[in-house]
């Protein structure tokens, strides 16, 4: 062997029979690479454009998979006499692409904002797709022919291909405290040098090692200096995101920052920062001396500001009163608070300020408590706020402390969870609020002491209204889940137009006293009163209003003013009128003055006067969005646009630019719909005479694959959204949940070799299992992880993968056993076109997810992971059907 390799003739190398260690070891970290890729490019677009589009790059960079088992199912002679030089190419050129495709990708930014209205962008678009494709075609490549040279031992590489990317995926999580995300890409890069010289190594080719080492220096030193050296950013941050425009400012600094899973964190400190969230206009006449630059602002991931208030001085702290904040300590003196989320610490403050003889605060992210609690120039900005005697710090989400805490409160406090806005750049984000459910909303309301108050702010920036729609629904539901039907007293609501909106909920009710306090403080901050005990709404605005927002989408010809022919001042009720028993005069006749028409404050009120007093199903439904109560299951306050609308939009789709974020996920599903069966049914068009004529069983063969293809990412993508029930970030939970998903179903791999003799038999069990698994899980889970997510956090990743353990297990026994037997049957071009299926509808899955839990709820995505395995039992007796004239394997 080594007088050949010596003059430059290659060994034969047979992975059928005893592939080397350093072979498996190569396949395993190849693999893990395109699993760190993969994350490290969702981290980039999180940080520098929108999350949605990470996933959605990933989605279709995915097709390389399919794309290549398309190509070597037709080409497979040309792949087997080239085998060598296929993987090498691919090899080497896999880590240059990663650092080249990342750079070039930065250099074409694009904003969802502008793809109706810019032609230009959706070119940009475009470009991003391909170029983060071609680095993963690469990766593909090569685990394609290592799949066509070892077909007979498929469990095994399986095994390593699975068990390599779940443990390099759990490796990169621990990256992300060592590298800040523009350079991430270093840790797949260590990945694909390690495993191509393990592989060179295995098939003793010594002039791959020094290419593959010449290659990595590129690669690397591509990354470090081209940057500077030309002048361009590893990571293009949108101008939509909150942290450019503070880079803008002219005395801005950074005096903060820090990477880890939990996001990068950046806290910026400017004289042009102001964060007065909901503050009253008031307050500039009103207040002898306003807080000079008083804020700093904290960006996650680019987006923010989170407002971090400086310690005022006794003379400042008026300032308080002024914002809608502040509307609990109007009616609670002394009270003990609970805030739900520290975030920046503006209501923590506040609670402080307002007289709290104890303040107990939750925070979901260590990352946030660590720096409040350890830096030291943040302390000295804040007066140690988390350092205060009467402060008590909760170090996981308030949502589940609150369910589970016996201590009852006088005011618990949720305001402004979400930074400075639900809206992301080019869309709202998918993204789970389990803060604002209903379940979450009735543990807050249980965990009060009687006459408590419960006190719900959410930014108001929506015309027509969206989020704040939503938020009621889910109050008032879940007032009535706790304190019966009749919560007509319960409640009372003021708003600032396009800015915030308070809920007060108050366990027993307002009394008439109380109620006369906070409209007499509503009149003083010239806020608006949406709803408060004995409000009664102008009915005969409901038609008009409805009817305006309908036609300002929904009309034919030129669009429609949403104020009417008319916007000038008209004749409606008082926003300050005097608080008799009806909101009217002392003889109970309602006041009227000249008012500009607000239509997003007539909705608000007449959404109030029918959920509380019935009919407001009718008006949902003639609402020109969704506005559905918010639960666990379903967690979203995007996904406005219905259904049914959809088709309604597509010539009309830039009056709904903040939903595009929504509008693309169903994009991505059609056309990952539309290519999955075309790579699918590539090889079968152009090699049925020649292959697939003369394999049985070719239908039920794309079944089975198909199910398992589409069920197993169906899982993994739904349980990343279930788990962050448990671990409050996406990341993480991506990252744990890939990581215990793939060990687990690469240990199922392996052992499944020991059953081949018996599949037949054997695997129906298996799959009725994993079925079973799945079902429960979707109807049990939530309860369970509500546990998990008080512990510790390591307790928590632990508990999360011992939850994963039983159906990954078992998923990773279908496609090994399927391959196998193809491989054995001799199917050698149905082989390689069954993989390709399996990658083809994974990519189709990991679509459809997100609008399964939008339209059906999370629990739907799991049922639909099982019922796929169902439906593949009868499928799998097809792939054991053998060639013709060939006798039947034992099974």
């Amino acid at each position: 062997m080594a007088l050949k390799a010596s003059a430059g003739i290659l060994p034969d190398v047979d992975f059928d029979n005893r592939p080397s260690l350093a072979f498996y070891l190569s396949v395993a970290l190849i693999a893990g690479c395109v699993i760190a890729l993969q994350i490290g490019i969702m981290r980039i677009f999180s940080v520098g454009s929108w999350a949605h589009f990470g996933s959605l790059v990933v989605s279709l960079a995915m097709f390389g998979f399919g794309l290549t088992s398309a190509v070597m199912c037709v080409g497979k002679p040309w792949f087997e006499k080239h085998w060598r030089g296929a993987v090498k190419g691919a090899l080497l050129l896999f880590g240059p692409m990663m650092v080249a495709s990342n750079l070039i990708a930065q250099q074409v930014p694009f904003n969802a904002i502008f793809l109706v209205s810019d032609p230009v962008q959706k070119w940009r678009l475009f470009a991003n797709f391909v170029l983060y494709f071609l680095p993963f075609l690469c990766g593909a490549l090569y685990l394609g022919v290592v799949f066509l040279k070892a077909q007979k031992t498929f469990n095994r590489v399986y095994f390593a291909d699975l068990a390599g990317s779940g443990a390099c995926g759990l490796l990169f999580l621990l990256a992300m405290y060592l590298f800040r995300p523009q350079n991430l890409v270093i840790a797949p890069l260590v990945l694909w040098f390690l495993g191509s010289l393990l592989w060179f190594v295995a098939v003793s080719d010594r002039r791959g090692l020094i290419q593959t080492t010449v290659a990595a220096v590129l690669a690397v030193g591509g990354h470090l200096a081209l940057p500077p050296l030309l002048d361009i950013p590893k990571i293009a941050v949108s101008d939509y995101k909150g942290v450019a425009y503070a880079r803008k400012f002219p005395d801005a600094e950074r005096v903060y920052e820090r990477s880890t899973p939990f996001g990068y964190m950046e806290i910026y400190d400017s004289s042009y920062l102001h964060f007065a969230p909901g503050q009253s206009d008031n307050a500039a006449f009103n207040l002898p001396e306003m807080p000079s630059r008083a804020y700093r602002g904290m960006y996650i991931d680019s987006e923010g500001p989170s407002g971090i208030i400086k310690q005022l001085p006794d003379s400042q702290t008026a300032y308080f009163r002024f914002l809608m904040m502040y509307y609990p300590y109007v009616v609670k003196k002394n009270p003990e608070t609970f805030v739900v989320q520290f975030g920046g610490g503006l209501s923590t403050a506040m609670a402080l300020r307002a007289g709290s003889k104890s303040v107990t605060v939750a925070e979901g992210n260590p990352m946030v408590l660590n720096a409040f609690l350890h830096d030291d120039e943040l302390k000295r900005f804040t007066g140690d706020i988390l350092g205060d005697e009467r402060i008590e710090v909760i170090d996981y989400e308030g949502r589940l402390y609150a369910a589970r805490t016996k201590r009852k409160f006088d005011v618990i406090d949720l305001a402004l969870a979400d930074s400075a806005g639900l809206s992301q750049p080019g869309g709202f984000a998918i993204v789970e609020k389990f803060s604002y459910t209903r379940e979450a909303m009735r543990n807050y309301m249980q965990a009060l002491k009687p006459g408590g108050v419960l006190a719900v702010t959410l930014w108001n920036k929506e015309e027509p209204p969206k989020s704040v729609l939503k938020l009621y629904s889910t109050m008032v539901a879940a007032a009535r889940d706790v304190e019966g039907q009749d919560v007509a007293d319960r409640f009372f609501v003021g708003a600032s137009y396009l800015s915030t909106a308070t809920v007060l909920f108050k366990r027993g009710g307002f009394t008439p006293a109380e109620v006369e306090t906070l409209r007499k403080h509503t009149a003083a901050m010239s806020f608006d009163e949406i709803y408060s005990p004995g409000f009664k709404a102008d009915l005969s605005l409901l038609e008009p209003t409805l009817k305006g927002y309908h036609d300002q989408f929904f009309y034919d010809g030129a669009p429609q003013d949403p104020l009417g022919s008319d916007p000038a001042l008209e004749r409606a009720p008082t926003d300050a009128a005097p608080a008799g028993p009806e909101g009217g005069d002392k003889e109970g006749q309602p006041q009227t003055v000249t008012v500009p028409k607000v239509p997003a404050t007539d909705i608000g009120r007449l959404w109030w006067h029918h959920l509380i007093h019935g009919g407001i199903e009718q008006v949902a439904n003639r609402y020109v969005f969704d506005t559905r109560i918010l639960t666990n299951h379903q967690p979203y306050f995007a996904a406005y646009i219905k259904v049914k609308d959809l088709l309604k939009f597509t010539d009309r789709l830039e009056l709904v630019q903040d939903e595009w974020g929504f509008l693309l996920l169903w994009a991505t599903l059609a056309i990952a719909g539309v290519a999955a069966l075309t790579l699918v049914l590539f090889p079968v068009v152009f090699g049925w005479r020649t292959i697939f004529s003369r394999y049985p069983g070719k239908f039920g063969t794309m079944v089975y694959f198909l199910c398992l293809g589409l069920g197993y990412i169906v899982v993994e993508v739904g349980l990343i959204s279930h788990f962050m029930l448990a671990l409050s970030n996406a990341t993480v939970s991506a990252s744990v949940l890939i990581t215990g998903m793939l060990v687990f179903s690469g240990l199922g791999s392996f052992v499944s070799e020991r059953f081949l003799g018996r599949a037949r038999t054997f695997m129906p069990k298996v799959f009725v299992a994993i079925g079973a698994l799945l079902i429960a899980y979707g109807f049990l889970l939530d309860p369970v992880l509500d546990a998990v997510g008080t512990l510790p956090y390591a307790l928590r990743i632990i508990a999360c993968l011992a939850i994963i353990f039983p159906p990954a297990f078992l998923m990773g026994f279908p496609m090994p056993t399927g391959m196998t037997m193809l491989g054995r049957l001799g199917k050698d071009h149905m082989f390689l076109w069954a993989w390709g299926i399996n990658g083809s509808f994974s990519v189709l899955g990991a679509a459809l997810v997100p609008i399964i839990s939008t339209s059906f709820g999370l629990p739907a995505a799991l049922l639909v992971g099982g019922i796929a395995y169902l439906v593949a039992i009868p499928a799998f007796y097809r792939v054991l059907l053998p060639l013709p004239g060939k006798p039947a394997i034992a099974a």
